[in-house]
């Protein structure tokens, strides 16, 4: 990616239900810097939104001839299997990058936010090390 804008992805995902009969629903899926929002209909009137906050990581990607699924694990540990047509976007690297690149930005402003306290009060951030 050099100096270009990044298009996110659109379009359509299953989404493996929570119920016990486990059926694919389709949904409009749209993937932001900070999101994979899913709608339900087109008309986008219902959303869904899954944090990359939340997102521990992207896992079990396998491809069948018709298929590529894949499962995203939450930082609870919950998994949501998710599938889509062979042909289409790879989803599952572009919501890991968009993870990846989530990571990144709140570990540069992790850090930022600790030098900072360390410039302000170099002191008392020495005396909190110690602490048990």
């Amino acid at each position: 990616m050099t100096g270009q804008h990044h298009i996110k992805p659109y379009g359509d995902l299953e989404k493996r239900s929570d119920s016990f009969l486990q059926f694919w629903k389709k949904k409009t899926c749209v993937l932001t810097k900070d999101s994979l929002n899913m709608y339900a209909d087109v008309k986008r009137s219902k959303v869904k939104e899954l944090k990359l906050q939340s997102i521990k990581k992207v896992d079990c990607v396998e491809r069948t001839e018709k298929f590529m699924y894949f499962t995203i694990v939450t930082k609870d540990d919950k998994e949501i299997d998710f599938r889509h047509s062979a042909e289409q976007t790879c989803w599952h690297a572009e919501i890991t990058l968009a993870l990846i690149s989530y990571q990144n930005r709140e570990a540069v402003q992790d850090f930022k936010t600790r030098q900072d306290d360390e410039s302000a009060s170099p002191g008392q951030e020495r005396r909190m090390a110690r602490a048990p």
